[in-house]
């Protein structure tokens, strides 16, 4: 008999699609340039602030949420590869699962620096580019419209296919749990807690995080 379990918090679940919403944007914007480079800084301000909630939810939020349950040895993820994978590495990030998040998350990071760095030349500057010398500002420019944003879209055009891959070929539904939160499992795992306070206390992290990094840019321009 199967058991439903609590995987993805809600804050999770809303940060993922929060995320995957200002990428979008980020995307949207950079094509269409002009006037919408205004929201494209908002968009890349936006990830700023999720990146930091995450970073800071992954040492407090629920159990599935924490680094500490996807952080693998190299040993784990070599027989994982092999097909020796435990029931727990099904239930929230696997081995190679982890390992596209802090991809991701690390790309993404330096996109956004990048991003601040980075000057078009003609109506659109990032707020720490009167810090740094033009070689800086030259260097990021290129990674951030040549190389970043090429290696972003791989990683996301990965993660979609390892999405289509699970559902047709093992016939497991990845997005699901990301939607509901839950899982139906046939072994007992520890549920990741999501109630009220835990709500409460992700809304304080992100609005915190956003205060921060609004602060930052008010105050760097």
């Amino acid at each position: 008999m199967k058991t439903v379990v609590r995987v993805w918090d809600a804050p999770t679940r809303v940060f993922h699609w929060m995320l995957a919403l200002c990428v979008v944007g980020l995307v949207i914007t950079a094509q269409i340039g002009g006037s919408a480079m205004q929201w494209h800084f908002r968009f890349g301000y936006g990830v700023l602030s999720l990146l930091v909630f995450r970073l800071a939810w992954g040492f407090v939020g629920g159990h599935w949420s924490r680094f500490k349950s996807f952080i693998y040895r190299p040993s784990d993820i070599w027989r994982y590869l092999q097909g020796q994978g435990t029931p727990a590495h099904s239930v929230g990030h696997n081995p190679l699962g982890a390992f596209s998040v802090f991809a991701l998350f690390g790309f993404l990071s330096l996109q956004v620096a990048s991003g601040l760095l980075s000057d078009d030349e003609i109506a659109a500057a990032g707020p720490l580019v009167k810090f740094v010398s033009s070689t800086w500002v030259g260097n990021a420019t290129f990674y951030h419209k040549e190389v970043g944003k090429l290696i972003l879209l791989a990683l996301v055009a990965l993660h979609l296919a390892a999405i289509a891959f699970y559902f047709l070929k093992k016939g497991e539904n990845l997005v699901r749990p990301m939607v509901t939160g839950d899982k139906a499992l046939d072994f007992d795992v520890t549920s990741s807690s999501d109630n009220a306070t835990d709500r409460i206390k992700a809304a304080i992290i992100i609005l915190g995080c956003g205060g921060l990094v609004t602060s930052l840019v008010t105050w760097l321009g």
